[in-house]
């Protein structure tokens, strides 16, 4: 993938924003954030201009993914990109994506101490990804049900 970002045209990638998309959630899982945040404005941007309103609504879910997961977690930015990556799934019919962002709103929403949300976002990730099958995800939604609540300092 970075081969891709490095040189697309070479590797025929040149208008795949997905897959940069998924280059930064590599960065951002293994801690490279500075590096996962500018991948996800490359991606946003394509996105945007090539009019990939699916591929968009991935990468601001991964933007959202970023500012919960800073040093010093950008709630609000996170708040918003989650919550516009819902609204573009829910009118694209993107079940997967929906499911992701609900448990991304249910980790930030335990997070910050607000419980009533938390739960209703997480049990919605756990119904979706039960219904589709996602056991992987599944697991992670249910975790985070039983995880106690604390909120950031």
């Amino acid at each position: 993938m970075e081969e891709a970002l490095a040189d697309p045209e070479s590797t025929g990638t040149i208008h795949h924003s997905l897959l940069f998309a998924y280059l930064g959630e590599a960065h951002l899982l293994v801690g490279r954030r500075d590096e996962a945040t500018a991948i996800a404005r490359r991606a946003a941007d394509l996105a945007h201009r090539q009019k990939e309103r699916g591929n968009e609504a991935w990468v601001l879910r991964l933007l959202g993914e970023i500012a919960a997961h800073a040093d010093s977690p950008d709630l609000e930015s996170a708040e918003g990109h989650y919550t516009q990556a819902l609204a573009r799934a829910n009118e694209l019919e993107m079940r997967p994506l929906q499911a992701h962002c609900h448990l991304g709103l249910g980790k930030l929403y335990r997070a910050i101490g607000d419980a009533v949300k938390s739960q209703a976002h997480l049990t919605n990730a756990a119904r979706m990804y039960r219904e589709m099958d996602m056991g992987f995800w599944l697991e992670k939604a249910d975790a985070e049900l039983g995880a106690p609540y604390e909120t950031l300092p």
